[in-house]
């Protein structure tokens, strides 16, 4: 979409390339109707439980369903312009937004609230976003019916709310990161707060499987996508983060990481290898 257009992505100098006939996919709206109480716990933890019950009954909302690719969303945006916007149920998403030849990516999950991407018009400056769909999404349409039926109940529109400036918090988080001058220190900080939401702690490190690129890492870090594939194999050659761009796993602490990427700044080189690695 370009500046306030809900459309597709406009032809011109800064079109996002695609391949010849990839169209975007749009979101299929699902026959049945989620209880939003049920789908999302964090919503359920607003209430008492006699309160819940009432609520539960109101609060339901048409489902949207879509497949991994590139998403079209505008006509679900529009349909949900009166009302808090759409809430992702489970999935995975990346939002772009492209400015000449550079690309910025976000991050959304379960438990975050989209709302129509409204840019600013600028006579000067050119700009599109997209949603790219990285795992199958399920969203809840919360339209102006859904606000209606839930008036009742104040504290689902304030909790919705809060996850509007929760998600604006994340996106200064990162702005915070990107601003570091050196690239593995903009990386591990980006892994470590992905892991925060995302990882899952194991016994030898945290783990992190998202269906990330090289690519993606590079629109969430500001940098080339050649320069993220060198900075990642300095990391794991020092031992801090290993495994692929799909599934890291970030060793020590980002305390850890931090002290040897900042306030001991050194040379990243390999691990020396153990006698006992080699005989295995």
């Amino acid at each position: 979409m370009k500046g306030g257009d809900s459309g597709m992505v406009e032809p011109g100098p800064l079109r996002w390339p695609s391949r010849p006939g990839l169209v975007p996919r749009r979101a299929e709206s699902s026959p049945l109707y989620a209880y939003v109480l049920d789908a999302d716990d964090g919503l359920a933890e607003e209430f008492d439980v006699p309160t819940r019950l009432a609520a539960r009954q109101l609060a339901t909302a048409r489902v949207l369903q879509v497949g991994v690719g590139e998403c079209d969303l505008s006509r679900w945006f529009s349909a949900a312009r009166q009302g808090p916007g759409l809430l992702v149920l489970d999935g995975l998403l990346a939002f772009e937004t492209r400015t000449g030849d550079r690309v910025a990516a976000e991050l959304v999950g379960a438990g975050d609230l989209l709302q129509t991407p409204d840019l600013m018009a600028d006579d000067l400056l050119e700009h599109t976003c997209r949603w790219r769909v990285l795992r199958p999404t399920r969203l809840a349409l919360l339209d102006r019916d859904f606000a209606e039926r839930v008036r009742p109940f104040p504290q689902i529109v304030a909790a919705l709310l809060r996850r509007a400036g929760s998600r604006s918090a994340d996106l200064d988080v990162v702005r915070a990161i990107s601003s570091q001058p050196r690239l593995e220190v903009r990386l591990v900080l980006l892994l470590w707060h992905l892991a925060s939401r995302w990882g899952r702690v194991e016994p030898a490190a945290v783990r992190l499987s998202l269906p990330l690129t090289h690519r993606l890492l590079g629109q969430l870090v500001a940098a080339e996508r050649p320069s993220v594939s060198h900075a990642l194999k300095r990391l794991a050659q020092a031992g801090l983060v290993t495994g692929t761009a799909d599934d890291l796993r970030l060793h020590g602490t980002v305390q850890a990481h931090l002290d040897v990427l900042i306030a001991h700044p050194v040379p990243l080189v390999k691990r020396p290898v153990s006698h006992e690695s080699r005989a295995g």
